[in-house]
């Protein structure tokens, strides 16, 4: 198996993930969206709330607020000797207290950690007008997507299989699939059609190409053929700021990692017989 990356920053993520088979390539992307632990708000204590919304609207709001931390500040409840009471090393404590007129925001949360904030500083919540105020306290668990949306480390992540376009002799280079394209990877070079350099991995697989090729009536078969290599595929992740794109790739992986060597353990142990890793 192979990982070749084409981005890499704190947010977002391309790779392409080559000589596996395509539940294997799923097992990643669900490992990524729910097994790696992030923080959210689970319980809130509000004092006051003067505010337009309710309660309960509120602390739904507060609970999808995406949470900075990393795996070495807290622990998951499910993991944690406490045994889900709340302590802690696998929850932190988050108070607010604001007063209108003004616009309160995700920075108005203010942890009992400072090594953990919310991700992003200007995300809205409510805004009061003149003497409403909102007056609560906020606990944030570590927990993993499976569990509840608000627990995914991700915004988007999915796959498609590594589009492939082969050209054959029957093109003439009328350009008839180029304007058709709505990826605009296709030109006409030295009067035959041809992929853009660098510009393969956009291919949606639509295939409007092939279609405009037969449409123009060369024969039985288009000049131009879009399949897939189903060995290869093409990741697109974006995190929500609550892990760097890079922990969340690494720490899926490793989930399929432990997951494997405790079901090969489980084999062995059924079975009798030791399996090479």
């Amino acid at each position: 198996m192979e990982i070749i990356f084409s981005q890499l920053d704190e947010n977002n993520g391309r790779f392409q993930l080559a000589g596996c088979s395509t539940p294997f390539a799923n097992s990643i992307r669900r490992a990524m969206i729910g097994e790696v632990p992030t923080l959210a708000i689970e319980t809130v204590k509000i004092y006051d709330n003067t505010s337009a919304l309710f309660d309960e609207m509120l602390t739904h709001r507060l609970g999808l607020i995406p949470i900075r931390s990393n795996e070495e500040c807290l622990v998951p409840q499910s993991r944690c000797s406490c045994g889900g009471e709340g302590c802690p090393s696998c929850s932190v404590i988050f108070t607010m207290s604001v007063e209108g007129p003004a616009m309160v925001y995700s920075r108005d949360l203010i942890s009992q950690d400072p090594r953990i904030s919310p991700a992003e500083p200007d995300i809205p919540i409510v805004k009061l007008i003149k003497d409403q105020k909102v007056v609560l306290e906020a606990r944030a668990v570590m927990s993993v997507g499976r569990e509840h949306a608000k627990w995914q480390p991700t915004t988007a992540c999915g796959y498609k299989v590594h589009p492939v376009i082969q050209v054959s002799d029957k093109c003439d280079g009328c350009g008839q699939c180029v304007e058709e394209c709505p990826r605009g990877i296709l030109e006409v070079r030295n009067r035959r059609v041809a992929v853009i350099e660098g510009q393969l991995e956009e291919c949606s697989l639509c295939q409007l190409c092939m279609r405009a090729c037969m449409n123009t009536g060369i024969g039985d078969e288009p000049g131009i053929m879009v399949t897939t290599d189903e060995s290869r595929f093409l990741f697109v992740v974006e995190g929500d700021g609550s892990l760097p794109v890079r922990e969340i790739i690494g720490q899926a992986l490793e989930y399929i990692r432990t997951q494997s060597s405790e079901l090969s353990a489980q084999i062995e142990e059924i079975t009798g017989e030791t399996r090479d890793e």
